[in-house]
């Protein structure tokens, strides 16, 4: 893993990420095939602040020496790293990439968090922006604590029903597609898959909960499962620069049906496409198929 152009380990190679669910769970399938059973021998942090938890990153590096990685899950956009006895939580945010490399490769720049293993190979944790946040913690404990104590819904669960979605967003003031990016009530789902379910579903991204129906709460709720799932099946999207741990593209953007397609015909109705800005954020809709009349839910 590491950089898809280098030569990888056993052609084990980069997983960049933009940080919606289906790259995350890429990236944890990725890391459970390259770093569970490894021991960490000592951890170097060349950049503080992305240590969150301890807030010594000396600390951080003591606790984690000696451990070995179990295995790797995720909740909403989080990896959850299980060792024997801590569980570290990482945010890759927007740049963060994690690769796997022989102790005599090159470190690369903007490396700023490396594991050593007793194996001779480092699991590194490259972030050109450094936004991303690593927090560790007793096992438990990151569930009573941030950031993982106040997320939503999780979209891939078998809790995640039609009557739950209703439940989080039905009663909620404003527009739909921004609060099915609020965390707080559904995890994962980013703009690219918003504007996809959306699409999917025949809802404008600017119609009000309280506005759907029944039926359209059904519809949307299968358009959130079959989006994620499929972009899950297919690793990901590859906008930007995101590959997955086999230094392959995501498949996923060749399916988009929505997003990036504005002024290109609907593939239902033959109209064109639109984009505008909802909540801040770039947003693709038909106009025709996904209509903003409001009405009183049934």
């Amino acid at each position: 893993m590491g950089d898809p152009f280098q030569k990888p380990i056993n052609n084990q190679k980069g997983v960049s990420i933009m940080p919606e669910l289906p790259e995350v769970e890429t990236v944890k399938r990725t890391l459970n095939s390259l770093i569970v059973g490894k021991q960490i021998e000592r951890v170097h942090v060349s950049l503080p602040r992305i240590i969150r938890r301890p807030d010594d990153p000396a600390l951080f590096a003591s606790m984690l020496a000696g451990h070995t990685f179990e295995r790797i899950e995720r909740r909403g956009k989080f990896l959850r790293l299980l060792l024997d006895g801590l569980v570290l939580v990482s945010h890759l945010r927007m740049e963060g990439r994690y690769g796997v490399y022989h102790s005599d490769e090159p470190v690369e720049k903007h490396t700023h968090v490396i594991f050593q293993f007793t194996d001779g190979t480092e699991l590194r944790y490259k972030d050109v922006r450094q936004f991303g946040t690593m927090h560790l913690f007793l096992p438990g404990e990151e569930f009573a604590n941030p950031p993982l104590n106040k997320l939503g819904l999780e979209p891939l669960d078998e809790s995640f029903t039609v009557e739950s979605l209703r439940s989080a967003l039905g009663r909620r003031k404003g527009k739909i597609k921004p609060l099915l990016l609020n965390q707080l009530y559904i995890v994962g789902i980013g703009n690219i898959y918003a504007d996809e379910a959306l699409y999917a579903a025949r809802i404008h991204p600017e119609r009000s909960p309280e506005s759907l129906t029944s039926q359209e709460w059904r519809r949307l709720h299968e358009a959130i499962v079959n989006v994620l799932s499929e972009s899950v099946k297919l690793g990901g999207s590859s906008i930007k620069s995101y590959v997955n741990g086999q230094g392959e593209m995501g498949m996923f953007q060749q399916q988009l049906s929505a997003y990036g397609r504005e002024g290109q015909p609907c593939q239902r109705c033959g109209k064109e496409l639109r984009k505008i800005t909802v909540g801040g954020r770039g947003t693709h809709f038909c106009p025709n198929c996904q209509r903003l009349k409001q009405h009183k839910t049934r």
